[in-house]
């Protein structure tokens, strides 16, 4: 049995599906672009768009009363793969501070995200 996840903390879904689903001992979230969610604003550079992308995640799993550290997984979807260093450093940096160890991962150029953001990011985190 799953359950939706949805917080006021990330970006509504902007489509027929859920900010995250929670399987129990899994919890699965969709790809969070880097939208404030109290804004609606998006920033402008690589990294402040990673930040939030990241930041979205961990909304959507403290919602379901995990964090960082449950994270097992991410798909990284990113717009220009010459951005890779700055996102790389910025996503080290994230799970570095949250003390939290570095998830499997998989990052992926693509020809275009939901509102032409440069970054996606989606991950699947385990009650431990």
């Amino acid at each position: 049995m799953s359950y939706e996840i949805s917080t006021e903390n990330a970006p509504a879904a902007i489509g027929p599906y859920v900010q995250g689903v929670d399987l129990g001992s899994m919890v699965m979230t969709s790809g969070q672009i880097p939208v404030d969610p109290k804004t609606g604003n998006v920033p402008e550079d690589i990294a402040a768009q990673t930040r939030q992308s990241l930041a979205n995640v961990k909304a959507i799993l403290e919602k379901a009363g995990l964090g960082v550290a449950n994270i097992v997984k991410t798909t990284v979807f990113v717009k220009d793969l010459n951005d890779f260093a700055t996102v790389n450093a910025t996503y080290e940096e994230f799970f570095k501070q949250h003390n939290a160890p570095f998830p499997a991962r998989s990052c992926v150029e693509v020809a275009r995200l939901p509102k032409d953001v440069k970054i996606e990011i989606e991950a699947i985190a385990v009650r431990k």
